[in-house]
């Protein structure tokens, strides 16, 4: 229940930066065409906020293992080929996202001594997104290896598109 409520809130959060950024898109368009005017600080908001949207939005994606696959091979295997593929390839990408997060937080910690152009924002508060995400999908994928290591993932899930990799 609580793992369904912060997605819920997620998504909210991810549904309120798409707001502000088709605000200050939309907005800035207008300024410029109509009043020969402009938000300063719209672009750069708008690219930090886009940043945030994709990379969250992976996250939640990951979580329903909805990400386009290429799976017309491993359809052909039998489950013990498909168990083995499974496996392989979400401990390669658990590795993968381990070393996008270490190298995230060492530049989100150099990232907070320096500061956006217009905003004056911290830029590690951009780069966080990217840690949050590797970090999160370190999670989902640490808890689909569990799942096939204790044999709770049944056959259906391991090449299906759309099931629940974090439930």
């Amino acid at each position: 229940m609580k793992l369904h409520f912060l997605e819920r809130a997620i998504e909210w959060f991810l549904i309120s930066l798409l707001g502000v950024m088709i605000v200050l898109v939309f907005g800035n368009v207008v300024l410029r065409y109509v009043f020969n005017s402009g938000i300063v600080f719209s672009e750069e908001v708008s690219r930090f906020v886009f940043m945030w949207l994709t990379l969250i939005g992976a996250l939640l994606v990951m979580k329903e293992n909805a990400h386009l696959g290429m799976s017309s091979l491993v359809d052909r295997l039998g489950e013990k080929g498909q168990r083995v593929c499974r496996f392989l390839a979400d401990a390669l990408t658990m590795a993968c996202c381990a070393l996008l997060a270490h190298g995230t937080w060492k530049q989100v910690v150099l990232g907070m001594d320096n500061r956006s152009p217009v905003t004056d924002v911290p830029l590690g508060l951009v780069y966080l997104c990217l840690l949050i995400s590797s970090v999160g999908m370190a999670c989902v994928l640490a808890w689909s290896l569990w799942r096939q290591v204790t044999g709770q993932m049944s056959r259906e899930e391991l090449v299906s598109q759309g099931s629940s990799a974090g439930e």
